[in-house]
């Protein structure tokens, strides 16, 4: 292996935690960006669990990639697995992405596992807005969460139409105009 990818479509995105030599937009073909994961710790509880992002099945997704340099490969590793495998709602694997500039890599990312019982599955605007606007963790609110992700994508400049959505159906629950 000459490089090593990472690519986020989430807070990782902005918040990568580790050091990285690149960082270049692209697209992941076959896998989309999804409120699919039931929070039952950061964002909501198993009484009243939130939703998160999760990286799951169709479309595609537009994020972040990150080239990190060989010697902090296995650092690298160690702490995304301890950030993104808490519960182990998610699966690490190995995926092609098209950057902005026409390379294609391979990146390390987290999918959502199907089969796992936090996963959310397909939810209509409405019922993302309402699960997301009763749900608080120990990482704080699940709105400030969805919102301050569209808030960051669009300072990125990445248009996520159904997340949009959802914090306009929150706003719209929550009486903000």
């Amino acid at each position: 292996m000459d490089e090593f990818w990472v690519f986020g479509y989430g807070s990782l995105m902005w918040n990568p935690g580790f050091s990285y030599e690149e960082r270049m937009q692209g697209r992941m073909i076959g896998y989309r960006r999804s409120l699919c994961v039931r929070s039952w710790h950061h964002r909501g509880t198993q009484d009243r669990p939130g939703l998160v992002l999760g990286l799951d099945r169709g479309g595609s997704c537009r994020g972040v990639a990150f080239k990190v340099a060989l010697r902090d490969r296995a650092e690298t590793i160690e702490y995304l697995r301890e950030r993104e495998l808490v519960t182990h709602v998610y699966l690490e694997r190995q995926l092609a992405v098209r950057l902005d500039d026409g390379r294609k890599v391979q990146a390390l990312t987290y999918v959502v596992d199907r089969a796992h019982r936090q996963y959310g599955g397909a939810v209509t605007v409405e019922e993302a807005a309402r699960i997301v606007n009763q749900a608080v963790g120990v990482s704080g609110p699940n709105p400030v969460y969805v919102a301050n992700t569209v808030s960051h994508l669009r300072e990125m400049g990445i248009h996520d139409h159904w997340l949009e959505q959802v914090v306009t159906e929150i706003e719209r629950l929550e009486g903000v105009d």
